[in-house]
């Protein structure tokens, strides 16, 4: 694959569930062969925003999403099987592979360190990862990528951004919301 492929975003919350007006998730995607970058930013009111302390020892977890977590998940073009990238603004993370839509949940294996760079300054929570493709993934294979995001206010209510919401309820599995082409 020639070049890097890049793409920048902004997350837009699922209905009028946003912590705050002054708050925007955002970033920038690329891909150079088998390597993506994901660059992701959350500016703003960030004070309304629930963060866990960061982890003085990064793991490997499950159930990230249920409080503020970053995501990012891809599948090749054409193909039912994908990804899904979990971030925690604490450090901790999780890669999975699933068959098809929401089925065949596995961690993906040969992932077994922090993934990902995370700084908090001047009103600007910044979460930076760069990650070799798992290896079932040509370095030619058009990809299909979502960006999202699960932000927890402080009184505990959830908000969901992604770049769509093409659905009755917020569901960040559907490939139809996956935009970007890398």
């Amino acid at each position: 694959m020639p070049g890097t492929l890049r793409h920048g975003f902004e997350l837009r919350p699922f209905g009028a569930t946003s912590p705050s007006p002054d708050l925007r998730l955002e970033g920038e995607v690329s891909r150079e062969g088998v390597q993506l970058r994901l660059r992701y930013r959350l500016r703003g009111a960030i004070e309304t925003v629930q963060l866990p302390p960061p982890a003085a020892s990064p793991t490997r977890r499950d159930g990230l999403w249920t409080t503020t977590c970053f995501e990012c998940f891809w599948g090749v073009q054409g193909e039912r099987p994908y990804w899904e990238l979990n971030l925690s603004p604490a450090g901790h993370w999780n890669l999975y592979r699933l068959e098809d839509y929401r089925q065949g949940l596995r961690p993906e294996p040969d992932y077994d360190r922090p993934l990902h760079r995370v700084s908090q300054r001047h009103g600007v929570l910044s979460m930076d990862l760069d990650l070799p493709l798992p290896a079932p993934i040509p370095s030619d294979a058009p990809l299909e990528v979502a960006i999202a995001g699960v932000i927890e206010d402080r009184r505990g209510q959830l908000s969901y951004w992604a770049l769509a919401h093409p659905g009755a309820e917020p569901d960040f599995h559907r490939r139809d919301a996956f935009l970007l082409r890398l």
